[in-house]
C-alpha cells in the first residue's frame, strides 16, 4: 500500500488549505488513517485521525480543533484535511498515515505503519 499526500502550499495567515491522501497498491481495509505534521527543530505530532467504520469519528489535536477537518472515504481510501483560519504556527511538513486497525494510541505516530510522502504547508504572518 501507498499513501500520497498532496495539497500543500504557501498561503497567509487566515487563510485556507485542503491536504489530500490517497491509497494506491493492494490496499486493504483500514480501519485508521491520520495526519501528522511536523517543522523544522520540532517532533513529528499529531494532526488528526479518522476511525472507520464507527461512523467516520474523527479525532484532532487541541491545536487545531475547531479550525480544521477530517473526512474520508473508506471505500475509495481517501482522506482530506480541511484547514481554516490557518496560523503561522502550523507550517509544517503534513504527513498522512494508516494501520489496518484502529488503536485508542491513534494520536501516536508510532501506532502507524504505512506512510505518505509528506506535503509542505506554509503560512505566512
Amino acid at each position: 500500500v501507498q499513501l500520497q499526500a498532496s495539497g500543500g502550499g504557501l498561503v497567509q495567515a487566515g487563510g485556507s488549505l485542503r491536504l489530500s491522501c490517497a491509497a494506491s497498491g493492494r490496499a486493504l481495509s483500514m480501519d485508521a488513517m491520520g495526519w501528522f505534521r511536523q517543522a523544522p527543530g520540532k517532533e513529528r505530532e499529531f494532526v488528526s485521525a479518522i476511525r472507520w467504520p464507527m461512523g467516520s469519528r474523527t479525532y484532532y489535536a487541541d491545536s487545531v480543533k475547531g479550525r480544521f477537518t477530517m473526512s474520508g472515504d473508506n471505500a475509495k481510501k481517501m482522506v482530506t484535511l480541511q484547514m481554516n483560519s490557518l496560523k503561522p504556527e502550523d507550517t509544517a511538513v503534513y504527513y498522512c498515515a494508516a494501520r489496518r486497525y484502529w488503536t485508542v494510541a491513534y494520536y501516536t505516530d508510532k501506532m502507524y505503519d504505512t506512510w505518505g510522502q509528506g506535503t509542505q504547508v506554509t503560512v505566512s504572518s
